[in-house]
């Protein structure tokens, strides 16, 4: 459950405007809601959720239901949060192909951004710019629900600090996440090591990168089938392909060659979208708003279950389905949307079989 408030200072919107800064934290439980804590210690609190359920009617008169989460925080061990917290749910995205979607060249994915939808199509296309730690500079973000990370190495430095708070030389507080409220859990033992001054070495964080870089994408299933490919031809009639977008080609590397001038089929644009109000989390995060999320790649996504068990989609997992997950789209999906929903059954079926084979 992500954490942040808006800026309140000249101070905060000077971070937040140059780029330097994606949100500001809750000043008492941080960017992060921590409802878990090692031995010793207890978490922030409890994250409970409730769902409200309705139906969706298609052309044909088929009924699909959908489930509308609410969030609530719970049992607060610090206090009240600020009053006008913004509180963002996140499921955690699939790891593969990782190092191949760092490896596309950014003037390529940059080359279809379209923020002012000049070409009037209603898709417009946004890159969210971010702040490198690494790089020292301004980049293009392209990891996390609304791409605030730049590479898989600062994505990986991030979720050590964030998620299990392990220190590295881009975030040095082993602390992680706890806020200066939390004075127990800035009193807490740590495990810094006094050569290199962080708990993750430098060496650990490139061989955690080294791996999530080369998770490799699984093979796809039947594509060559004829239902698959009839699936395939819709998927682009009815504009799914507009942000969801086939193909690149990865740029030479230094390192991981092998990762060097791959034709890649990971099915995004890497860019943000519009979702509309009903994906919404009015959270914004760097320049991306409440409204848009960066377009998730479908690669693997038909194995979504028998890896987990589930085939929990969208950012918070409300979709159980691959065509609950269509069926919430809006904003700037909203027309392609609406003409999945009338297709035939057969078509439907088609079309989501495609994408599971992918």
């Amino acid at each position: 459950m992500r954490l942040s408030i808006p800026p309140q200072t000249a101070e905060q919107k000077k971070l937040i405007s140059s780029g330097r800064a994606l949100v500001i934290p809750e000043p008492t439980y941080g960017g992060q809601f921590q409802d878990l804590s090692i031995q010793g210690h207890q978490g922030e609190g409890h994250m409970d959720i409730r769902y409200e359920y309705f139906d969706v009617t298609l052309a044909d008169g088929t009924i699909v239901q959908l489930r509308r989460p609410h969030y609530t925080a719970t049992d607060l061990k610090y206090g009240p949060m600020q009053k006008n917290v913004l509180i963002s749910p996140r499921l955690t995205p699939p790891m593969i192909g990782l190092g191949l979607l760092d490896a596309i060249p950014s003037q390529d994915i940059l080359l279809f951004a379209d923020p002012d939808d000049q070409d009037s199509d209603g898709i417009s296309g946004k890159a969210n710019m971010v702040w490198s730690v690494l790089k020292q500079k301004i980049m293009l973000g392209r990891f996390g629900w609304k791409a605030g990370s730049p590479s898989v190495k600062e994505q990986s430095a991030g979720a050590f600090s964030g998620d299990i708070g392990l220190s590295t030389s881009l975030h040095k507080n082993p602390a992680g996440d706890c806020t200066p409220n939390q004075t127990f859990c800035l009193k807490a033992p740590h495990g810094v090591d006094k050569k290199s001054g962080v708990e993750v070495t430098d060496e650990m964080l490139d061989l955690v990168t080294f791996y999530a870089s080369n998770l490799a994408v699984p093979r796809r299933r039947d594509p060559q089938k004829m239902s698959v490919l009839k699936g395939k031809s819709l998927f682009h009639s009815i504009g799914c392909a507009s942000c969801h977008r086939p193909s690149f080609k990865t740029g030479p590397l230094a390192k991981n060659k092998h990762l060097s001038q791959q034709l890649i089929w990971p099915y995004t644009d890497m860019l943000l979208h519009n979702m509309g109000e009903g994906l919404a989390d009015h959270r914004p995060e760097g320049k991306a708003d409440g409204f848009e999320w960066r377009t998730p790649p479908l690669w693997g996504v038909g194995l979504t279950k028998t890896v987990n068990g589930h085939e929990n989609l969208l950012h918070d997992g409300r979709a159980r389905s691959v065509e609950e997950a269509i069926l919430w789209h809006g904003g700037e999906a909203l027309k392609a949307r609406d003409a999945y929903s009338k297709l035939s059954k057969a078509e439907r079926m088609w079309l989501v079989e495609f994408v599971r084979s992918l």
